[in-house]
C-alpha cells in the first residue's frame, strides 16, 4: 500500500499569473514514485509459485464504517479482528506439539496482504499432497465458521453492528511475484475474489486442482456449475451443502447442477 506525505516545510505558497498555488519543493515532488509502493526492485524477474489463494472479506464492513464517529470504532475493531485472524490462521494449521516444534496439518501461508476489509492469503502448494491441500480448505472454512460462533459474540459489547460474517473464496493456480516478492498477481487470486462475493453463501472454492472425492467432502459440499464474471461461463465450484439448501430461490438459480 502506497503512503506518501509531505512535511510542513516541504511546500510554500506562490503565485503564477496572479493565481496562488501550492508549490512543492523538488525533492518532495521527486519522492512520489514507484518506490513508495514498497514492492522493491520492480525490474527483478518474476518468480512463479503453484499456490492456493484465499480472499477473506468482512461482510458488512462498509456499513460498519458509516457509523457516527467511525474513528472511535473502526481502528479498534480491525486491531481485534486482525490479531484474532492471524491467531486463527496459525492454530488452524497446527496439528499438535512435537518435541522438535509444532506439527502442522499443512504449511503456513507465505504471504498475507491486508485489503482494507479483509485479507489475501497465499499458500505455496507446490510440495503439498492432496491431503494437505484439502486441509487448507478445511481450515479456511473453520475460520469463517469460528468468526460467527466465537469472535462475533466476543465483540458485540464493544462495537455497534460489527461485520456479521467472514466470507472466503479459494482457488488454486500459479501466482507471479512482483519486485522483491512482496506482492503477487495471478488468475487464481482473481478467482478467489470473485467466489468470495457470490450471493447466498459465505464459503466457496474452485474445484480445479483439488481432489475432493472423499467421504468428508461429499457429505459437507455440493459441486455446482457457475459463470464467473470476467473468467469463465462454466466453472466448477464447491459450496457448503447446508448453505445451498437454505439459499433463496433467486440466488440458487445462479448455481447450475452438474
Amino acid at each position: 500500500m502506497a503512503t506518501y506525505r509531505t512535511g510542513p516545510n516541504e511546500f510554500v505558497w506562490g503565485k503564477i499569473k496572479g493565481l496562488q498555488y501550492r508549490v512543492l519543493l523538488p525533492e518532495a515532488f521527486d519522492r512520489f514514485n514507484a518506490e513508495i509502493l514498497g514492492l522493491g526492485d520492480l525490474t527483478k524477474p518474476s518468480k512463479s509459485v503453484d499456490a492456493i489463494a484465499a480472499v477473506f472479506d468482512l461482510s458488512g464492513f462498509t456499513n460498519f464504517c458509516k457509523q457516527i464517529e467511525p474513528h472511535l470504532s473502526v481502528p479498534a475493531f480491525l486491531n481485534d479482528f486482525l490479531n484474532w485472524m492471524m491467531t486463527r490462521l496459525k492454530y488452524e494449521m497446527k496439528k499438535g506439539n512435537h518435541k522438535k516444534g509444532v506439527a502442522l496439518w499443512n504449511p503456513l501461508p507465505f504471504l498475507i496482504k491486508f485489503l482494507g476489509d479483509g485479507l489475501l492469503v497465499l499458500w505455496d502448494s507446490s510440495e503439498m499432497g492432496d491431503v494437505e491441500r484439502r486441509n487448507v480448505i478445511i481450515s479456511a472454512g473453520e475460520i469463517c465458521s469460528t468468526y460467527k460462533k466465537e469472535f462475533l459474540p466476543s465483540v458485540r459489547r464493544k462495537y455497534v453492528d460489527p461485520p456479521s460474517a467472514l466470507r472466503c473464496g479459494l482457488a488454486r493456480g500459479t501466482v507471479y511475484s512482483i519486485g522483491d516478492e512482496k506482492d503477487y498477481v495471478g488468475s487464481c487470486i482473481n478467482m478467489a475474489a470473485r467466489l468470495e462475493k457470490l450471493p447466498g453463501i459465505t464459503f466457496a472454492f474452485n474445484c480445479r486442482g483439488f481432489d475432493i472425492d472423499t467421504p468428508f467432502f461429499v457429505k459437507k459440499l455440493v459441486v455446482k456449475d457457475i459463470a464467473i464474471r470476467g473468467i469463465g461461463d462454466h466453472e466448477l465450484i464447491a459450496i457448503l451443502k447446508s448453505q445451498f439448501e437454505s439459499m433463496r430461490a433467486n440466488d440458487r438459480s445462479l448455481f447450475r447442477p452438474v
